[in-house]
């Protein structure tokens, strides 16, 4: 199973749902189509297990920092940095979300496993900025879902831009890939963005 979701993921980010071919995924993991279809129901019902399955990794791979124990600066920065991270190293994971948005979220819309699994990501974030607001160092007025979206924009745009960007830009690392935005950078603009510049 865990075989299938893996080229399935390949296959569905590389061509999207319209163009992937479960024949293709059958024969990559020397198994039958019929049996992809026993288990996932259709091609559709394997996309959609694709997505969650993919987006239950990044979850976990935040989740193994206990942010929670962590001050609220050193937290906000790891946050970040694990999800450029993630992103930096997980293209098809940005592919598979570009080609929903694409579909208009029609899958990730059917989900609710999905649902369930982002929801903790903002409350997370909203952990981590009350506790900072409370010391602060964090200014008032933000919203956890504009800091998640101003950390997912940055590390998003790093991994969906990165062809086009060295291209354009003459810009390019060994793998010919674009480094269009540091590690680093990252954390600065994040922590500019929420810092209490009142307190310092």
């Amino acid at each position: 199973m865990a075989e299938i979701l893996a080229v399935a993921a390949r296959e569905f980010a590389a061509k999207g749902l319209a163009g992937a071919r479960v024949d293709e995924i059958a024969d990559a993991t020397r198994t039958s189509k019929r049996m992809i279809y026993y288990y996932f129901g259709s091609k559709e019902g394997l996309y959609l297990q694709v997505l969650e399955n993919a987006y239950r990794g990044t979850r976990q791979s935040e989740s193994r920092f206990h942010l929670a124990d962590l001050d609220p600066v050193t937290a906000l920065k790891t946050l970040v940095g694990v999800t450029y991270d993630h992103h930096r190293d997980s293209e098809d994971f940005i592919r598979l979300v570009m080609n929903e948005n694409m579909e208009r979220g029609a899958f990730l819309r059917q989900s609710e496993e999905i649902q369930r699994l982002n929801t903790p990501a903002i409350e997370v974030i909203r952990d981590i900025y009350e506790r900072g607001r409370a010391l602060r160092v964090f200014r008032e007025g933000l919203d956890p879902i504009e800091i998640h979206s101003v950390i997912s924009a940055l590390t998003f745009f790093n991994v969906s831009n990165r062809h086009t960007f060295g291209l354009i830009f003459g810009d390019k690392s060994a793998d010919g890939k674009a480094n269009t935005l540091s590690r680093e950078l990252v954390q600065d603009l994040v922590m500019r963005y929420v810092w209490n510049n009142a307190a310092a």
